[in-house]
């Protein structure tokens, strides 16, 4: 509504797994994904269906986090897709919370291994939402916010989402490699901001500032209060 009382037309949707939109396995809690090729196929039809028939001009895209970092495969792969784009805290490189990178994706790679890629990653079958706390979450700032969220997830159960299996934190690995190889960001010609919250307990921001100044046009907006959820974010934000 936002974005519509500024002009704007949007179409938006939830990305396999997540949301109202289809889940890969029976629990429905779980993040988890077979291949990140089918999220780039869900966005394809998703703009060649729904965003094509509303204007011949090429969209603007805002996206968030993993979405983000979808886009940003699009726009690697499809460079006159959008006229430019915005990105609120991308997914780069996850944050480890205090273990070293190398023994995360370690851990990571072995529960693959033996079979456990459909198993929660350690600890996230407690971030269901029923059981996260405004103390216990780790994305805004914004009490009002998160708690709006929280009363429509009460309303509407089927919409959550906990945490991710390894075999999506597997597929996220190999993707985030593919985008830290050379050329990967340089290859992209869309105009491109970033939005890094300065407190984001989600993803590492470095890597954001150390991906846009590989961009041929990439830009980077500071916003050191926020947290990871920017468009939850209160109003000074």
């Amino acid at each position: 509504d936002e974005l519509r009382g500024r002009g704007f037309a949007v179409a938006t949707f939830d990305w396999p797994g997540q949301g109202g939109s289809y889940r890969f396995l029976a629990e429905p809690l779980k993040a988890h994904v077979w291949n990140f090729s089918e999220y780039d196929s869900a966005l394809s039809l998703f703009m060649e269906e729904v965003v094509k028939p509303l204007s011949d001009k090429p969209p603007i895209a805002l996206a968030h986090s993993m979405g983000g970092h979808i886009l940003l495969r699009a726009l690697h792969d499809r460079p006159n897709a959008f006229t430019c784009t915005v990105l609120s805290a991308p997914m780069l490189r996850a944050l480890t919370r205090g273990y070293p990178r190398w023994l995360a994706r370690a851990a990571c790679w072995f529960e693959n291994v033996i079979g456990a890629g459909c198993d929660w990653v350690w600890g996230m079958d407690e971030r269901d939402p029923h059981k996260v706390t405004f103390d216990t979450q780790l994305v805004t700032s914004a009490r009002g916010r998160f708690q709006r969220t929280q009363d429509f997830l009460r309303v509407h159960p089927d919409l959550r989402l906990a945490g991710p299996t390894w075999g999506w934190l597997e597929q996220a690995y190999r993707s985030m490699a593919m985008m830290d190889r050379s050329g990967y960001a340089e290859a992209i010609s869309t105009p491109v901001l970033i939005c890094a919250p300065g407190r984001d307990r989600i993803v590492d921001v470095t890597a954001e500032y150390e991906f846009v100044r590989r961009l041929p046009k990439g830009e980077i907006h500071p916003m050191p209060e926020s947290e990871h959820e920017i468009l939850m974010e209160n109003d000074l934000i």
